[in-house]
Formats: C-alpha cells, sequence, structure tokens
C-alpha cells in the first residue's frame, strides 16, 4: 500500500475518490511539509500550481481588507483541500492560508489532479460539490454579518469551535485562537470581542482562564447565537 492509501484523512476529501492506481501515483509526485504556527501555506494573490491535503493542524482562511484587518473566511481541518477553486479557475489564490497551530500537508501538483479530474468522473465531482459547500458556506456567513449583532456571532462561533475542534482537559475550547484571529472571524473589532467575551463572562455563560475560552452555559449562547 502506498501512503496516500494508508492515509486516514483522505476519507474525508475528494481523494477518496481515487483508484487505488490514481493513488499510487499520487504517492511519487506529492510533497510532504511540516508548517509551523503563524506560518503561510499560500499567500492571496500567489499561484498555487497544485492543492494542499492538510493532513494534521489547522489553519485559517482570509482575505485582507483595504483597512488592513484580516476577515477570517473559513477554518481549515484535516481531510480538507486548500486550493482546488484557484486551480481549476487558473487564478491566483484570492483568500490567504496561514497555520493557526503547527500542520502537516502535502502538496499534490496541478498536472497530476487535473489529469485525475479528467479521467475519474466520480473524482471531478466529488470536488465540485466541495466548492459548492464552500459558497453555501459564504452566503450563510454573508447573511449572519449583514443580519446578526456582533454578539450573536460571537454565540455562534464560539459553539462551533466547539462542536467542530472540541475541548482540552481544562474543558476549554481545544483550538486557541487569539483575540484578534477570533475578531476576525466574526468581523469585528479586537476591542470590541473582548468586551463582548468579558461581558459573557460576567453572565456566567463562559468562562475566560487566561487566553483560554471555556463555554460554562452552552444552551443560554445557542439561544443568543439563534
Amino acid at each position: 500500500m502506498s501512503k496516500c492509501e494508508q492515509c486516514i484523512v483522505r476519507q474525508f476529501s475528494s481523494l477518496k475518490a481515487l483508484s487505488k492506481d490514481e493513488l499510487l501515483k499520487m504517492a511519487d509526485c506529492k510533497t510532504s511539509y511540516t508548517i509551523k504556527k503563524g506560518e503561510p501555506i499560500f499567500e492571496e494573490g500567489e499561484i498555487t500550481n497544485g492543492i494542499y491535503c492538510v493532513k494534521d493542524g489547522v489553519c485559517k482562511l482570509s482575505k485582507l481588507s483595504s483597512n488592513g484587518k484580516d476577515q477570517i473566511v473559513k477554518l481549515v481541518k484535516p481531510g480538507e483541500l486548500l486550493g482546488q477553486r484557484s486551480m481549476i479557475s487558473e487564478e491566483p489564490a484570492n483568500l490567504s492560508a496561514v497555520a493557526i497551530e503547527d500542520m502537516e500537508v502535502c502538496f499534490i501538483p496541478k498536472t497530476e489532479i487535473i489529469q485525475f479530474f479528467t479521467q475519474n468522473n466520480q473524482f471531478s465531482m466529488s470536488v465540485m460539490k466541495t466548492i459548492c459547500g464552500d459558497l453555501k458556506e459564504a452566503d450563510d456567513h454573508m447573511v449572519d454579518l449583514a443580519q446578526k449583532s456582533v454578539k450573536e456571532r460571537l454565540a455562534g462561533t464560539l459553539i462551533y469551535l466547539e462542536e467542530t475542534f472540541g475541548t482540552d482537559s481544562d474543558g476549554a475550547l481545544r483550538l486557541q485562537l487569539s483575540r484578534e484571529e477570533l475578531a476576525g472571524m466574526i468581523g469585528t473589532a479586537t476591542e470590541s470581542c473582548i468586551r463582548l467575551l468579558s461581558e459573557l463572562k460576567k453572565s456566567g455563560w463562559i468562562d475566560l482562564i487566561g487566553k483560554k475560552i471555556k463555554i460554562v452555559d452552552k444552551n443560554k449562547l445557542r439561544r443568543i447565537a439563534d
């Protein structure tokens, strides 16, 4: 078995549609990288010339606004792919991908992916479904920014972080975002995010343990978010 065949995380992405022979080809041409926390995988405007499969760790996809603030569009977890949209559209990357924690990623060149895309209908359909899912998420995020208050968005984001990435031994959110990153996710100033976290703590709905955030009353948060 090739390393790509043995890789568990490929079952969570479009790569699960590849045949044994295609996986062997991919194993021969892929390159593995270790990305340290805070380092970019690729940056906005860059030509990626392939896709990245996230083997371990989490990164943020973000766009730099005209006022210099980072708007986080999505958090990408193990098993997900990066760069497929710009590769298919033959455009530079529209977003930057930066590691939130230490990561292991595999890079697969465009020439191989395009070959899989043209020869394997199941793979190409799976990639297109993923892109459609990303568009739906972007639509929902845009509606939330327009219609929900910052407090509602913060409550919803804290629930999402717990349910998606889990908690540590203290019961705090496992994925530690800086206050600036959290503000970038909900589309507000860092100062407003800090103030709202203090309000939620005062109400007894969350606890702040240093830089860590622990959800104390998820039902109350859910009522705010909804």
